[in-house]
């Protein structure tokens, strides 16, 4: 482990955020004498965030843990375009009233990981729509536009995989690594910012960005980029048999948001308590170390702390006893998933499906004759039993659902 004087990149470095750096020497003596104003940039493609965000999100609250003053960008110009890095295809465009919405409705969760104000350590959000909106293609290209060598910008791995694929890259979508270093050039004359922070796939448009403001202004920026998040059996963090694992309260239960946390593979719990909670390092070192079904209280603790972070402490007190009620004890707990029924029932088959727990009737049969699908605790042995009100429907050992009368 590297040393650093900083608090900044000590704290980074303990809990496993750093990937890569540009000019760490220079960066941990900033760091180290002044504040830093940060940022990261978040393009608003959904109503909601998903926990792939999430890491970029803790880099922004680690910031100002450390006494530093974190920005958040909305990407309300650049999501117009949307970032082409290690995609396979260009990115749906969204209109205008889409992009506004999604952006009102992305910014609600922030604030449950930053303080926001007028302070020197405050947090404050931008939206980079009020400066890419502004542009004058002509006088961009000329005073902008000179600075960027195509030959290197065709090197970058989010553009040669693409072509290397031989599959379609935009002009449109080429000029977004131009955009988004124009983003830190503008940051950097506006309040002062000194650091872009963002995943790995962010390296190419980080780097353009400090030399952007290197040739332009003369200004000496910085980079920090963080590894891929990936689970110990090498899947992708933050996917699901049911989809992505929304951050708004309103595109995800508080009790799935818990779930997921809960159901981290063991190896992980350490990593994901380090990258995802404020819990000490010293007390993550113990939990981690525990053996056997010990273990699963270590994730209880992982799923607590996350869940209580984005979305408030009686949400994870509420999604904690629900699972405790409904795997100690056997009972339905009032935040599990639900289906409301007529009174005369409904198929299994039907009810499974309706649940999100199979993605088709098809599936839902298949997982009847292998045995998985529950009803009160009770093997269902045909596809022509009805769920009726007050019925608890199960699938494995993880999915759990009630069944409720239509009102």
């Amino acid at each position: 482990m590297t040393q650093y004087t900083s608090d900044l990149l000590a704290l980074l470095d303990a809990r496993g955020y750093i990937h890569q750096l540009t000019d760490a020497a220079a960066l941990d003596a900033l760091a180290a004498k002044q504040i830093v104003p940060g940022y990261i940039g978040f393009d608003p493609t959904a109503p909601s965030l998903h926990v792939g965000s999430l890491v970029q999100i803790m880099l922004l609250r680690r910031l100002q843990q450390s006494g530093h003053k974190p920005i958040v960008v909305m990407g309300g110009g650049t999501g117009k375009i949307g970032d082409p890095s290690f995609k396979d295809e260009a990115r749906r465009l969204l209109t205008p009233e889409t992009i506004a919405s999604n952006v009102a409705s992305i910014k609600r969760v922030f604030e449950r990981f930053l303080t926001f104000g007028d302070g020197p350590t405050d947090a404050i959000m931008v939206d980079n729509a009020e400066w890419l909106d502004r542009l004058e293609y002509v006088p961009f290209l000329r005073d902008i536009g000179q600075h960027f060598s195509i030959n290197r910008m065709l090197s970058f791995d989010s553009v040669k995989l693409r072509l290397d694929r031989e599959q379609s890259l935009s002009f449109l979508e080429f000029n977004y690594m131009i955009l988004q270093a124009y983003d830190f050039l503008e940051l950097s004359r506006r309040v002062g910012c000194r650091l872009q922070m963002g995943g790995s796939d962010q390296w190419g448009n980080i780097v353009n960005g400090i030399e952007l403001a290197r040739r332009v202004d003369g200004t000496e920026v910085y980079g920090v980029t963080t590894p891929l998040i990936t689970l110990a059996d090498g899947g992708k963090m933050g996917k699901t048999e049911k989809g992505a694992v929304w951050l708004n309260e309103d595109s995800l239960p508080a009790y799935d948001y818990w779930q997921f946390w809960r159901n981290t593979q063991d190896a992980d719990v350490g990593k994901f308590m380090r990258l995802f909670t404020d819990i000490p390092l010293d007390e993550i070192a113990r939990l981690e170390n525990l053996q056997g079904s010990e273990i699963n209280e270590a994730k209880k603790v992982l799923a607590d702390a996350a869940t209580t972070m984005c979305r408030g402490a009686d949400a994870a007190r509420s999604a904690a006893e629900t699972a405790r009620a409904t795997f100690e004890q056997g009972h339905a707990g009032g935040d599990l998933p639900s289906i409301q029924v007529p009174a005369e029932g409904m198929s299994i088959v039907q009810a499974t499906t309706g649940l999100g727990f199979t993605a088709s009737n098809k599936e839902a049969k298949r997982k009847i004759e292998e045995g998985a699908v529950r009803v009160n605790g009770e093997k269902v042995q045909g596809f022509d039993y009805l769920v009726k009100p007050g019925d608890t429907l199960s699938l494995g050992q993880k999915k759990h659902g009630l069944v409720l009368g239509e009102d």
